[in-house]
């Protein structure tokens, strides 16, 4: 396996590496391992799932696709197969760990995939795709290596990196999983060498619940409140807003100016409004059908009532006939009712003294834990040293535009790509890329970090991770994608893999 060699003499700096980082790598004699702590602590990682999920999940809503200039690719070249350094190897799905793999594939998206969403260096959002895979404490993501560190910033870790399993337009059904540690090969760690471009993260427990949830508080409550909040207008009766004004620990009372009353008017007047007016029985007969004041609204509405309930409309009815038009059928048997009889009323409207209340709210987080990632959406498995030209399934959420301009995708459902990948093996120079794999998949950016799976299954929605998608390449120079890649997973992908999947991360709220 190739290693990349400092010369006699040179110096190496990565900048900007976290103490606990610089502490993983040097535990690793091999210089394999690498880790890094994303959310080192519980204080850290509320802070996150703060950010990400406040104003109703605003930030989620705001990434876009990861797709930096630099990671455009338009010219590979190939070379000979890959040789793999040890036997082929796997670690079963959770739930398929003494089960035999079914053969047969379709297009059914797995339950694990979902958006890595975090910010770069930059400042700004982004999201890529990852998965939910096997590990000991159920606990584990795979994605790209440059979807956790960036490599614009020498290498730093991103910031407020989180994982959301089924993400859509803001919703996230199975909760918020914030990164803790990150594990990566070395030589991507430290020399950026795209041949290693995967990265396996632990994440706490997920976090779900009413994460935006409106509190209704009085007017003192509101202005000492420090957080986010709202106010909101609702139109009350007059006998409302007398009562209200006199009440200081009420919500706010006011009244809008009186204006013009509304008017009886035709139904071709601009502007006219239809209100329905309820009449007796014989009126509602005698109305003619059609579009027209004093013409029939609708069919009887029949209101089926308790005994008392009748005889009481009864009682009214006699009192003020106008007010109780219905027809009523005395039943002791329990079958009484109300039969409500309408016609048109049509208005100009007019502007008269409304009364208002306002009341306040404040936004509130109530939370709960919803438990461990696998055992909410499962984890596929991992496989090491495949052979390549066998068939995969890849998925990811693409958005980015194609380098000709054109914006094939929205990033809103995942996708999907199908085929073999290349029994060659990729070079991008620019990139320290000799030994990737690729497949025919005409996707863009977003989709870095989604995993191409092994031996899909079709009703389990389960199989092998045996990749993630590294690169998109532009191979024939048509201003178009049509090529993604991977890091070949091999035996050291597998040593990544273990250290990562050993490693337990815990809960946020207890």
């Amino acid at each position: 396996m190739k290693r990349i060699l400092i010369p006699a003499g040179g110096v190496v700096l990565a900048t900007g590496m976290l103490a606990a980082g610089l502490a993983g790598t040097a535990q690793a004699a091999d210089k394999t391992v690498a880790s890094d702590a994303l959310a080192a602590n519980a204080q850290k990682a509320a802070e996150t799932l703060e950010f990400w999920t406040k104003s109703n999940n605003a930030a989620l809503k705001g990434a876009v696709a990861f797709s930096p200039d630099s990671l455009e690719v338009k010219k590979i070249s190939s070379s000979g197969g890959y040789s793999a350094d040890t036997k082929p190897g796997s670690t079963a799905p959770i739930g398929e760990e003494k089960k035999s793999s079914s053969k047969t594939q379709n297009v059914n998206f797995p339950k694990s995939i979902g958006k890595v969403f975090f910010e770069g260096r930059d400042g700004k959002l982004y999201w890529c795709s990852g998965t939910s895979i096997q590990s000991k404490y159920r606990n584990l993501v795979a994605t790209a290596g440059h979807c956790v560190y960036d490599i614009k910033a020498n290498q730093e870790t991103v910031s407020r990196w989180v994982f959301v399993p089924g993400y859509y337009q803001g919703k996230a059904p199975w909760g918020v999983y914030v990164g803790k540690q990150a594990f990566t090969h070395y030589d991507f760690d430290v020399y950026e060498d795209f041949d290693r471009d995967y990265a396996f993260v632990t994440v706490y427990d997920g976090i779900g619940g009413s994460l935006n949830k409106p509190k209704q508080v009085t007017k003192a409550e509101f202005d000492a409140y420090k957080g986010e909040k709202e106010a909101k207008d609702v139109e009350v009766s007059r006998d409302e807003y007398r009562k209200g004004v006199l009440d200081p620990k009420t919500a706010d009372y006011y009244s809008v100016q009186r204006g013009s009353k509304a008017e009886l008017a035709g139904p071709d007047f601009p502007g006219a409004e239809v209100a329905k007016v309820e009449v007796s029985e014989g009126r509602y007969k005698a109305a003619g059908v059609g579009k027209g004041n004093g013409k029939k609204f609708g069919e009887p509405i029949v209101e089926n009532v308790t005994y008392n309930d009748a005889w009481k409309y009864l009682q009214n009815q006699r009192r003020d006939r106008d007010k109780f038009p219905g027809t009523v059928k005395l039943d002791k048997r329990g079958n009484s009712t109300i039969t409500h009889y309408y016609v048109q009323a049509w208005y100009k409207p007019g502007s008269e003294r409304k009364y208002l209340r306002t009341d306040f709210f404040i936004i509130v987080h109530e939370v709960k834990s919803v438990g461990k990632l696998g055992d909410n959406v499962g984890g596929q498995g991992f496989a090491w040293n495949q052979p390549t030209g066998k068939a995969v399934r890849t998925f990811g959420y693409p958005q980015g535009a194609h380098p000709d301009g054109n914006k094939a995708y929205t990033g809103v459902t995942p996708k999907w790509c199908y085929g073999k990948t290349s029994k060659n093996t990729y070079k991008i120079p620019e990139y320290r890329v000799e030994e990737q794999v690729a497949l025919k998949c005409a996707v863009t950016g977003g989709y870095a970090g989604g995993p191409w799976l092994y031996k899909y299954s079709n009703a389990k929605r389960l199989g092998y991770v045996n990749g993630v998608t590294s690169l998109i390449v532009d191979s024939d120079d048509n201003k178009r994608y049509d090529t993604i890649t991977s890091a070949y997973f091999d035996g050291e992908a597998n040593t990544v893999y273990k250290a990562a999947s050993a490693a337990w991360s815990g809960k946020l709220i207890p």
